[in-house]
C-alpha cells in the first residue's frame, strides 16, 4: 500500500506540475526573463504537489487497499518435519567392547612379536599364521554386536561364546610367543616346523564354531 501511494504522489505531481507549466508558458509574455522562467517553475512545482501530489496519493492509497484485498492470505508456515530421535551410540566402555579389545590387543601382540624374529621362509609361514588370526576380529565384533543388541547377560549363549573368544586369543597368543622364542634360536625351517603346523592348527575359528 506505501508503494501506490509514492507512485500516486510522484504522477500526480508530474502530471499537474507539467499541466501548470504550460499553461503558465502560454500566458507569459514572450520578452520573460530567467527569473521569472525560475519563479514559474517553482510555483508549478508546489502547486503540482498540493493539487496533484496530495489526490495522487490518495488515488494511490485506495488502489493499494484493493489490490492488498484481493491479494490471497498468506498461508501460515508449516510446521517442522521432526524426524524420529536417532538411538543412542552404544557405550564405548561396556563389558562387550571390552572383551573386543582384549582380542584386539592379542593381534597386536602377535603382530609385535613376529617382528622380533629374523627373516627367514620360518618367519615367513609364521606371519601368514599372524594374518589368519587377524582375519578373526571382524566375526568377534559380530558376536559383541550381537550380544549389545540383544542386552545378553553373561548367562546368555552369546556371552558364552565370546568369552570362549577371548580365552581362544590370548592362548594363541601365548603359543604365538613359544614359537617365536624357538625362531630367535632355530630359523631353519625344518627345525620348527612340526611347531609351525601345530600353531597353524590351533587358530581360532569362530566363523566355523
Amino acid at each position: 500500500m506505501g508503494r501506490s501511494a509514492l507512485w500516486g504522489l510522484v504522477i500526480g505531481t508530474l502530471l499537474m506540475s507539467a499541466l501548470l507549466m504550460s499553461g503558465l508558458a502560454l500566458s507569459s509574455p514572450d520578452d520573460a526573463t530567467a527569473t521569472s522562467i525560475v519563479a514559474t517553475l517553482i510555483a508549478s512545482g508546489m502547486m503540482g504537489v498540493v493539487m496533484g501530489g496530495v489526490p495522487g496519493t490518495l488515488v494511490g492509497l485506495v488502489v493499494g487497499a484493493i489490490r492488498n484485498r484481493s491479494r490471497p492470505p498468506a498461508l501460515p508456515p508449516r510446521p517442522p518435519t521432526l524426524l524420529p530421535p536417532l538411538p543412542p551410540l552404544p557405550p564405548v566402555n561396556d563389558r562387550w567392547a571390552a572383551m573386543v579389545g582384549r582380542c584386539e590387543l592379542s593381534v597386536r601382540r602377535v603382530a609385535a612379536a613376529v617382528t622380533t624374529v629374523p627373516p627367514s621362509p620360518a618367519r615367513a609361514w609364521l606371519e601368514r599364521i599372524v594374518a589368519q588370526f587377524a582375519a578373526e576380529l571382524p566375526d568377534v565384533r559380530r558376536i559383541a554386536d550381537l550380544g549389545r543388541a540383544l542386552g545378553a547377560d553373561q548367562a546368555h549363549p552369546v556371552a558364552a561364546r565370546l568369552n570362549t573368544a577371548v580365552h581362544d586369543f590370548t592362548s594363541f597368543e601365548d603359543e604365538v610367543g613359544r614359537v617365536a622364542l624357538q625362531l630367535l634360536n632355530q630359523t631353519s625351517l625344518d627345525a620348527v616346523r612340526t611347531h609351525l603346523e601345530v600353531l597353524e592348527q590351533q587358530l581360532p575359528h569362530l566363523g566355523k564354531s
